[in-house]
Parts: structure tokens; C-alpha cells; sequence
């Protein structure tokens, strides 16, 4: 693969567009000094493969529930009601998520890793900074897979026009406000979650952000802040969370949706495309499709691979296990609690020591590339790395 360096952007310079985590905990610089470089055929390829994933995992997620397979995905009950009632009703709309991808570089094929629907953040990262890093650096900042911004604007219209022509939306928006929130005081969090809610403002929409501590759930007024109704609620907290540690939180948002007085983003149904063992439903329904891993919900015989948990991040409680099921390489984490998944390992694209992970922003189609790098797992220490179409 081709690495192409560069002069990174200076500390202040990234606070000041508004990137205030850029080091890592061991405090070595969060984006990298280098790009990828990759042929615009390689780029569209990674658009075509999000396409028809996204397709695939929306009819994964319609046989999940057809067959009631939550207990099978680690689906909490809490929340299986609003997943069932966000799927059937086109109203709730899927704003963004963001797949992760081994290969894709010097011919190797592309391949799915999972999908982060729910809550993936690196949306900053990938939108703002690395533009930023090409046109510091006197590079062509229109050289690169990335209209991410443009994207989730139109997908925000969507919400309200609900189709795949959002030119309508002037015509059909009478006023309805979205509330941004996040938790309070994790700045990565609240930067992702503030950023969305400028797109949202750009195309029309009438926005506010509040830390989730402030916001007030009604069952029967809806969401609430300072006095003020929201018709929707972004919030970038995972729908499990939400389900396993406030399930009286669940209990009043389920009955918010019944009564249908507020819509929220993203919606319930995405926990299907979060959970990691839908991998295993989508090897069940496209058995050797090129862009899947063979994945189970036991040890796969005789082939190197993954033991990763349904709902897991930062590299957090992975496995890496050899044919006979040796450990290779591990992490540890908060997440051991959750059902594993076996998936067939891919490595991923490496130059030199380190490994480069393709990441593919998603928002009604493929908008957006960006890489992270680090060790044989990637995890809180790896690199954000830009990217250059040659």
C-alpha cells in the first residue's frame, strides 16, 4: 500500500476546528502524519461494497425479526418492542453509521468487518480533519472520498420527506426541532454530536444541544428541555446501554414511541445492524458472499479467526485465535459479558509494523472514507489517518 507523508496540523491548530482529543492516553499525536493513497477505482469500489451491504443487512435485520432472533443477536427485551415498532414504520430513519473493513488496497478484496450503526463516532475526523490535512498540506482537499457533510444533510431532509427525494423538504417541514445530546463532558462525544446537529441546521432544521442529564422524557409530552418540546431526539448514547443500565429510561422512551410524540435518531432497529452476531445471520442468508467472513456463534474448525462479543468497542474484549483455537493476541474490557461471535480472521492491510483499517461512512449511501492504524488489534490507541485519491 501506498503512505504518502505529510505535515500533520499542530495541536492548536486542531482545537481551533474544533478536534480537542487529538492524543492518545500514552500522549502521542491521535491523527497521523501520513495519508493513504489510493486509485479512485479502489474508492469506488469501497462505495459499492457499503451499498450493497447496507441492503443486505437490512434484509438480515427484517429475518431477525421475522423469526425472532433477538435472544440469538443479545438483544435486551427492554428494548425489542421499540426495535419492532422502529422497523416497520418508515418514520424512523437511519441517519448514519459506519462500516469497518479489512483489504480493499493493492487488489486485495474488500471484506466486512462489522458495522457500526448505532453510535460510531471518527465522524469528525473523517468530515473535517482530513480535508483539513490536504489542504494544509497544498494537496487538492477535493481529491478524496468524502461528502460526508453533504450526505447526512440530504438524510436529514429524509427524515421528513421520507423517500429518496429530499428536494421536498421546504415544502413539508412546518417547524419541527431536533434535540442534540450526548453525555456530558466527554468532548469527542459532544464535538460528533454537536457537528451533526450543525448539518441538521444547515439544511433547515430548528436545533438544540443539551447533555442527556438535562433532557426530561415524558410519556405522554415528549422530550423536553428547558420547557421546550423537540419533535426528535438525537442522541449518541448505544440504544444497549440504554436498555441494560436505565430500563425505566426504556420502560417511558417505549411509551414516547407508542404515543407517538417523538421520533428518535438513530433508531432502535440499528441495534440489530450493531449487534456483532448478525454477522452470523448474514453468512446464514449470503453464504460465501464476497464481501462477508465466515462467522458463527461457535469456534469455527480448522481456520484462524476472531472471538469478538455482540456489543463491544475500541478493540475491547477481541480475540485472536489460531486454527486450534490458541490464543494469539487479546484484549481485555468491560464487555466479556456479552455473547461471542466467531468470525473468520482477515488481515488487514499493513505497511511496515502497522495495520491500516478502512472505515466507510454510511448515510442513504456510501459518503465518506477515512483509516484507522494501529496494532494487530485495533483499539483507544489507534491513529485517525486521512486519505488521497491519486
Amino acid at each position: 500500500m501506498e503512505i504518502k507523508k505529510i505535515h500533520s496540523l499542530d495541536n492548536q491548530t486542531l482545537e481551533e476546528i474544533g478536534l480537542e482529543w487529538h492524543s492518545d492516553p500514552d500522549n502521542t499525536p491521535y491523527i497521523a502524519d501520513e495519508l493513504v493513497v489510493l486509485k479512485e477505482e479502489e474508492a469506488q469500489k469501497f462505495y459499492e461494497a457499503g451499498n450493497e451491504l447496507y441492503d443486505m443487512f437490512v434484509e438480515a435485520a427484517e429475518y431477525v425479526i421475522e423469526n425472532d432472533l433477538f435472544f440469538e443477536l443479545d438483544i435486551p427485551n427492554a428494548i425489542v418492542p421499540m426495535i419492532k415498532q422502529s422497523f416497520e414504520e418508515d418514520i424512523h430513519w437511519h441517519l448514519y453509521g459506519r462500516f469497518d473493513f479489512a483489504g480493499g488496497l493493492d487488489g486485495q478484496p474488500i471484506k466486512l468487518l462489522e458495522f457500526n450503526a448505532d453510535t460510531p463516532t471518527m465522524l469528525y475526523e473523517t468530515a473535517v480533519v482530513q480535508w483539513a490535512l490536504l489542504k494544509s498540506n497544498g494537496l487538492d482537499e477535493n481529491k478524496q472520498f468524502n461528502n460526508i457533510f453533504e450526505m447526512i444533510g440530504e438524510n436529514f431532509k429524509r427524515i421528513i420527506t421520507l423517500g429518496d427525494d429530499p428536494s421536498r423538504f421546504a415544502e413539508l417541514y412546518e417547524g419541527w426541532k431536533i434535540l442534540f445530546s450526548s453525555i456530558g463532558g466527554n468532548v469527542e462525544e459532544e464535538r460528533t454530536t454537536k457537528f451533526l446537529k450543525e448539518i441538521a441546521q444547515s439544511v433547515g432544521f430548528e436545533t438544540h444541544y443539551a447533555p442527556i442529564d438535562l433532557v426530561e422524557f415524558s410519556p405522554h409530552d415528549g422530550v423536553l428541555f428547558e420547557g421546550v418540546n423537540y419533535e426528535f431526539l438525537f442522541k449518541l448514547i448505544p440504544w444497549e446501554n440504554i436498555a441494560i443500565d436505565e430500563p425505566e429510561l426504556a420502560s417511558i422512551m417505549q411509551k414516547m414511541m407508542e404515543n407517538k410524540n417523538t421520533i428518535f435518531l438513530n433508531p432502535a432497529y440499528t441495534l440489530l445492524f450493531q449487534s456483532k452476531r448478525i454477522l452470523k445471520i448474514l453468512w446464514d442468508l449470503f453464504p460465501n458472499h464476497p464481501l462477508l467472513l465466515e462467522t458463527s456463534y461457535e469456534p469455527l474448525k480448522d481456520k484462524k479467526q476472531v472471538l469478538k462479543r455482540a456489543f463491544g468497542r475500541e478493540g475491547e474484549n477481541i480475540e485472536i485465535l489460531d486454527k486450534n483455537q490458541n490464543i494469539i493476541a487479546k484484549n481485555t474490557g468491560i464487555y466479556q459479558n456479552h455473547k461471542a461471535v466467531y468470525q473468520e480472521f482477515c488481515e488487514l492491510n499493513k505497511n511496515g509494523e502497522f495495520y491500516y483499517q478502512p472505515n466507510v461512512f454510511f448515510a442513504y449511501e456510501s459518503c465518506g472514507l477515512g483509516f484507522r492504524k494501529g496494532g494487530l488489534i485495533l483499539d483507544n490507541y489507534s491513529k485517525f489517518v486521512g486519505h488521497y485519491l491519486k
